[in-house]
């Protein structure tokens, strides 16, 4: 069972309120590892796992963005609302709010990992290493991947997507069927599909605001207002311990990942040979030993006494 939260809450965004826990107690001692999300438009309950770091010492700190969750929906806003840079303004203050921009170690997981490479490429003082997990670096390059793992689909699956996507009825039972034979092969390959991340399932079917808006129908018809995001050109910027980490059967397909582990000054790349894109959930015990390892190293250059308000 996963370790409980000792503490919960909102801090302000503005005039919003983002959701957080935190999983052991911020007192300085390490870094806390802070986890942003996939989607967008998911939760952290599929992350939630993760917590269990706290166990090794390692404060975790949970959130959900903004439109998610228990953070504010704001379901009436629209494309020009929903862009990175207000999910990366979200971040930072959060960080701010919780006292931690100081000291701290990031993980982005999915959308999260774009998120988390762009903040990192402002060089924050705080930052101590980072860690991006089955991400692209760019939508261009996930849509150019992804287009091989469809061509590797059972024709008449293709044939149902491809009807579909061009009549504008992704919204349509048989599509939702189809793309879940996608999802089984490169999203999620445990069976059955783990409760954390069902949870966040039904968090986006409550409130597909965000996802819709900005991904798309599905994981790989990404027609939303990421359709033409990257971060490729900030990557060389990055100056923190980076570990990389991606499924051999990933829907994050190396092509995608590529850049991350070629342009960050000294990233390393981890594949999970028997996972696709949750090897939290798909090889849990090795996705929490090479997370430990790194944070071992980036602990062993860390300043002990440093004080987090």
């Amino acid at each position: 069972m996963t370790r409980r939260p000792d503490r919960k809450g909102t801090v302000p965004f503005g005039d919003y309120q983002t959701w957080f826990r935190v999983t052991g107690t911020l007192d300085g001692t390490r870094p806390p590892l802070v986890i942003a999300h996939g989607g967008p438009g998911s939760t952290h309950d599929y992350l939630r796992s993760l917590a269990d770091l706290a166990e090794h010492g390692h404060p975790v700190v949970h959130y959900d963005q903004l439109g998610n969750g228990g953070s504010t929906h704001l379901p009436g806003r629209g494309p020009d609302f929903w862009t990175p840079g207000l999910l990366q303004a979200e971040l930072e203050n959060l960080l701010t709010q919780l006292g931690i921009a100081n000291d701290y170690v990031l993980l982005g997981h999915s959308w999260g990992g774009l998120l988390a490479a762009a903040h990192a490429a402002t060089r924050p003082p705080g930052l101590r290493g980072l860690i991006i997990a089955n991400s692209p670096a760019s939508y261009e390059l996930w849509r150019e991947g992804i287009a091989g793992l469809r061509a590797a689909l059972p024709p008449e699956v293709e044939a149902t997507l491809r009807r579909h996507e061009a009549a504008a009825t992704t919204d349509s039972a048989e599509y939702a069927r189809a793309v879940r034979v996608f999802d089984n092969r490169h999203v999620c390959r445990v069976d059955p599909l783990p409760h954390d991340f069902v949870a966040t399932l039904m968090e986006i079917q409550n409130d597909p605001t965000v996802y819709f808006t900005m991904n798309g129908p599905s994981e790989f018809y990404v027609n939303g207002t990421l359709r033409d995001h990257s971060v490729v050109d900030c990557l060389p910027a990055i100056a923190v311990p980076t570990l990389v980490l991606s499924g051999r059967h990933d829907e994050a397909t190396p092509i995608a990942v590529r850049p991350f582990a070629e342009l960050i000054p000294g990233a390393r790349w981890e594949i999970f040979e028997e996972s696709s894109h949750v090897p939290h959930l798909e090889e849990p015990q090795q996705f929490s030993q090479v997370l430990l390892e790194f944070l071992a190293g980036v602990n062993s250059g860390h300043k002990t006494g440093v004080s987090v308000q």
